[in-house]
């Protein structure tokens, strides 16, 4: 496993499957910080689940709710933003419309790295 990669794109790096409905492309990282690309097809979930890594995102096009631990739903939509703190109450996903989002993750994810 390479521990940086200092350029990727979108339309020519691999795309992985996350979950069912769920692909992930890994544009770049280092051992400090990582870039993700997601699509995520309507009608898709996420289990809820926890990382220690922190979690920014921005919903580039499509309609999806975080729903956190506690019930909390955040019912987010294209220009939205959102952040889970490391180590969160568990966090998951409803996917209401075809979306894409752009994840960075401080430190990098292990499991992202392809």
């Amino acid at each position: 496993m390479d521990e940086k990669k200092h350029r990727g794109n979108l339309h020519t790096d691999k795309r992985v499957q996350r979950a069912k409905g769920i692909e992930r492309v890994t544009l770049s990282y280092d051992k400090d910080s990582m870039i993700c690309y997601f699509y995520l097809e309507k009608g898709s979930t996420l289990e809820m689940h926890t990382h220690p890594e922190s979690q920014n995102g921005f919903v580039v096009k499509g309609h999806i709710h975080f729903i956190k631990g506690d019930g909390e739903v955040l019912d987010l939509h294209a220009g939205d933003a959102y952040y889970f703190a490391s180590m969160d109450p568990p966090h998951g996903s409803k996917i209401l419309e075809d979306t894409e989002l752009i994840e960075c993750f401080s430190p990098s994810r292990d499991d992202y790295k392809d």
